[in-house]
C-alpha cells in the first residue's frame, strides 16, 4: 500500500516548531539594533537547516558524486558541519549579546531541535510503498556510524576478552570526572543510579538512560501500532532497530540538556574562561561524548562478546555498591571518628562493632538497637536491607531456575528426543529495566518542570506557567531531587521501610507531612504500578526480540524437531505454544515486577534498590548460562543453528 503525505501533520509540525523559535526570540524580535538582527538571522539559518537536513533524507547523491574519493560519501555530513560552523560563528561574544543566549538558541534550538522538526516533517511528507513512514529516514539509517556485526564464527575466547575489555572500560568511564564541573551539582537520578548504570559527576552520568529511554518510546509506538511495522519481516526489524538508535542520539541531548542548564552548574573559572553559555555546552559535550561511548560499548558487547552491554553496566555496578553496602569498614560519615552515631558504613562491620564497643545503656538510650535492624536516612545498611537482599537473591534463583520444558522429537531421526525450556521468568528482567527507567524519566522532567529557570515556565506542565498543572505532576522541596507530592511522588521508588513502615507503625506522618491513607496509597499505588507496566515491557520485549511464537515456532522447525503427537507444521507448532509463551510472558512481567517493587518496601544494602539487586542477580545467572550456552556451541557447532548464531 502507497502511503500519501499527510498535509494537516506538516503543517502542525512546521507551526509547532517555529512558533517555538518565534515564542523563544519574541523580546529580541520586538527589539531594535543587533540583538534582532540576529534573532531574525538565527529562524532564517532555522528554515534552511530544516530545509537541507529534509533533503539529505530525502534525496540520494549522484552516483558520480558518491565515487570521489573522501568527499564523495561524507558530502551531507559535510554540509551539517556548515551549518554547525556558521551557528557557532555567531556565538561569539561581539554576536547578539554575548554567549548566554546565543549558544542555546542556535545550537539546541536550531540544530537540535530543527533535526528532530525535519526528521518528522519528512515521514509526514512520505509517499513510499514499504509499511511504515519510518522507511521515510532510511538514508540516515544506512549510513547511521555503528559497531560491524562479525561476518564469522566469533570464538568464545573472543567474546570473553572483549567483555572484560568493555566492563574495564566501563569502570574508568565511571571516575572519569566531567571537566568544569561545579560543586553545587545536583543528580536528578540519585535515586535511580544503579539502574541507570552511571556515576553521579562523571561522564557516566546518564549512564544507560537514553538508550533505555529510546527502547520504552519505540516499544510503545510499536505496540500501540502507531509504527506500523512487522518485526517478523526482517527488513522491518532492521529499520525498527536503525530508527531506535536515531532517537538513541535524539535522547542523549534532550536528557543532558536540561540537566545542565540549572542542576550541573560549571565552576567559575569555567565560566571566566568561556562564558556562562559556552561553559555550559562544555558540560554537555561530555555528557554527550560519554552516553554515546555507552552506546557505541553495549552494541560491541551485543555482536562481539556475550550477553548485553546494558545488563553488564548495571551488573557491575549493583554488584560493587552491595559489596561496599555490606563490608564497607569506613565510618558512615566520613572524617569523624567511630561512634555509636557514626558506625562503620558496611552492615557486618556496623553489627561486630555496635555489639562489641557499645554499651547496653548507649544501645537503649541511643536507639542502638533500632539503628542496627531497622537503620535511618543516615544508616541505611541496617540488618533488614541485608535480609532483604538475601531473600532477593534466592527467590531469583529460584525463579531463573524454574521452565516449563516441551518434549520434542526429531522428524527424520527415530528415537532422538529434545526439549524446549520455556523460563517462568521468560522475558527476563528487561521490563523491570524499561519500567526502572520510565518511572526515573518522569521523576526528572517533573523535577525540572518544578524548578528548572526555563522549563518551570511552560504552560501547563511548569510550575509558573499558565493554568500550572504542576502541583498534580510532581512538588519538590528545596534542594531535594525526591518528590514529595503529586503523581511523581505517588510513582517514586519507596526508600526502604524507613520511608512507609516506621511512620505507618508510629501512627504519624513521614518526612513530607503526608498522612497515613496517603502514604498506604503510596505502597499500593507504587507496586501496581510496577507490576502491571513490567507486564505491558514484557508483552512488547518478546515481540521485538525474536521470542513471540510465531520466530520460536521458526526456530524449532529449522532444527527439524517436531512436538510428538503433531504434525511437522509450523502453524501447528505456533498454535500449540500460544498456549504457553504469551500466559508465561505476563506471569513473568508481573512476577519481576512484583518482586522488584517488595525489595524496595523493604529496601537494599548499599542504595542499590530492590529493583536495582533484582536485575543484578538475574543479570549474572543469565550471563553464567549465556557462557555455558557458548562453551556448549563452541564444542558442538551443529548447536549454533539450532540457537540462531549462524
Amino acid at each position: 500500500m502507497k502511503h500519501k503525505p499527510v498535509p494537516l501533520g506538516v503543517v502542525l509540525t512546521g507551526v509547532l516548531y517555529f512558533g517555538l523559535l518565534f515564542y523563544w526570540q519574541w523580546d529580541e524580535l520586538s527589539g531594535t539594533g543587533a540583538a534582532r538582527d540576529a534573532a531574525i538571522f538565527g529562524i532564517v539559518l532555522g528554515v534552511a537547516y530544516v530545509a537541507y537536513v529534509m533533503a539529505c533524507f530525502q534525496i540520494d547523491l549522484p552516483d558520480s558524486m558518491k565515487k570521489l574519493p573522501i568527499i564523495g560519501r561524507y558530502s551531507k555530513l559535510y554540509g551539517w558541519l556548515i551549518f554547525v560552523a556558521i551557528a557557532v560563528w555567531y556565538c561569539r561574544p561581539e554576536k547578539w549579546g554575548g554567549y548566554d543566549e546565543a549558544v542555546g538558541f542556535l545550537l539546541v534550538g536550531v540544530l537540535l531541535l530543527g533535526f528532530g522538526a525535519a526528521a518528522i516533517l519528512t515521514c509526514f511528507m512520505w509517499g513510499g510503498d514499504q509499511s511504515s513512514r519510518l522507511y521515510a529516514l532510511s538514508r540516515f539509517v544506512d549510513v547511521y556510524p555503528a559497531i560491524t556485526k562479525p561476518d564469522r564464527h566469533v570464538r568464545f575466547g573472543e567474546k570473553m576478552w572483549t567483555t572484560t575489555f568493555v566492563l574495564i572500560i566501563y569502570f574508568a568511564m565511571t571516575n572519569v570526572m566531567l571537566y568544569g564541573l561545579s560543586g553545587q551539582a545536583m543528580d536528578l537520578f540519585s535515586g535511580f543510579r544503579s539502574i541507570m548504570a552511571g556515576a553521579s559527576g562523571t561522564i557516566m552520568h546518564l549512564g544507560i538512560g537514553p538508550i533505555v529511554t529510546g527502547s520504552i518510546i519505540m516499544q510503545l509506538f510499536a505496540g500501540a501500532k502507531i509504527i506500523r511495522l512487522d518485526l517478523t519481516n526482517s527488513e522491518d526489524k532492521a529499520m525498527y532497530q536503525g530508527v531506535q538508535k536515531l532517537l538513541v542520539l535524539i535522547m542523549i541531548p534532550i536528557e543532558s540538556i536540561p540537566q545542565t542548564y540549572g542542576f550541573l552548574d560549571p565552576s567559575e573559572f569555567l565560566i571566566d574562561e568561556y562564558g556562562m553559555g559556552w561553559a555550559n555546552f562544555v558540560i554537555v559535550a561530555q555528557l554527550f561524548a560519554g552516553s554515546y561511548l555507552v552506546f557505541l560499548l553495549d552494541e560491541l558487547v551485543s555482536k562481539w562478546g556475550i550477553g548485553s552491554g546494558m545488563s553488564l553496566f548495571i551488573a557491575a555496578g549493583v554488584a560493587q555498591s552491595t559489596f561496599v553496602g555490606t563490608l564497607s569498614p569506613l565510618p558512615t560519615t566520613s572524617g569523624l571518628e567511630y561512634s555509636v552515631q557514626n558506625p562503620p558504613a558496611g552492615t557486618l562491620p556496623m553489627i561486630f562493632y555496635m555489639f562489641r564497643t557499645a554499651t547496653n545503656g548507649e544501645m537503649i538510650s541511643l536507639n542502638g538497637f533500632e539503628m542496627i535492624l531497622l537503620g535511618d536516612a543516615t544508616h541505611p545498611n541496617a540488618v533488614i536491607a541485608l535480609i532483604s537482599s538475601i531473600i532477593v537473591f534466592i527467590v531469583v534463583a529460584y525463579a531463573e531456575s524454574s521452565k516449563l520444558e516441551l518434549p520434542l522429537t526429531h522428524g527424520k531421526v527415530r528415537g532422538h528426543r529434545g526439549k524446549y525450556p520455556i523460563r517462568l521468568v521468560y522475558a527476563s528482567n528487561i521490563p523491570v529495566i524499561l519500567m526502572a527507567a520510565l518511572l526515573a524519566n518522569v521523576n526528572m522532567f517533573s523535577l525540572l518542570f518544578w524548578s528548572h529557570p526555563t522549563m518551570s515556565q511552560t504552560p501547563l506542565l511548569g510550575r509558573q506557567g499558565w493554568f500550572s498543572m504542576s502541583d498534580y505532576i510532581g512538588t519538590y522541596e528545596p534542594g531535594q531531587t525526591a518528590a514529595s507530592g503529586g503523581f511523581a511522588w505517588y510513582a517514586s521508588m519507596p526508600a526502604g521501610v524507613n520511608d512507609w513502615l516506621i511512620p505507618l507503625l508510629n501512627q504519624q506522618t513521614d518526612m513530607f507531612g503526608h498522612s497515613l491513607t496517603q502514604i498506604m496509597l503510596h505502597v499500593i499505588f507504587y507496586v501496581v504500578l510496577m507490576t502491571v507496566g513490567s507486564m505491558v515491557f514484557a508483552k512488547f520485549w518478546i515481540d521485538t526480540t525474536n521470542m513471540g511464537t510465531k520466530d520460536v515456532a521458526k526456530q524449532i522447525e529449522r532444527t527439524g524437531m517436531q512436538i510428538p503427537g503433531f504434525r511437522k507444521n509450523p502453524k501447528v507448532l505456533e498454535k500449540i505454544l500460544e498456549n504457553y509463551i504469551p500466559p508465561v510472558t505476563y506471569f513473568s512481567g508481573a512476577f519481576v515486577g512484583l518482586l522488584a517493587a517488595g525489595a524496595d518496601l523493604l529496601g537494599t544494602v548499599g542504595n542499590a534498590t530492590g529493583t536495582g539487586l533484582l536485575l543484578a542477580v538475574g543479570i549474572i545467572l543469565r550471563t553464567y548460562e549465556q557462557i555455558q550456552k557458548e562453551q556448549a556451541m563452541e564444542m558442538h557447532p551443529m548447536l549454533r543453528q539450532f540457537f540462531g548464531a549462524e
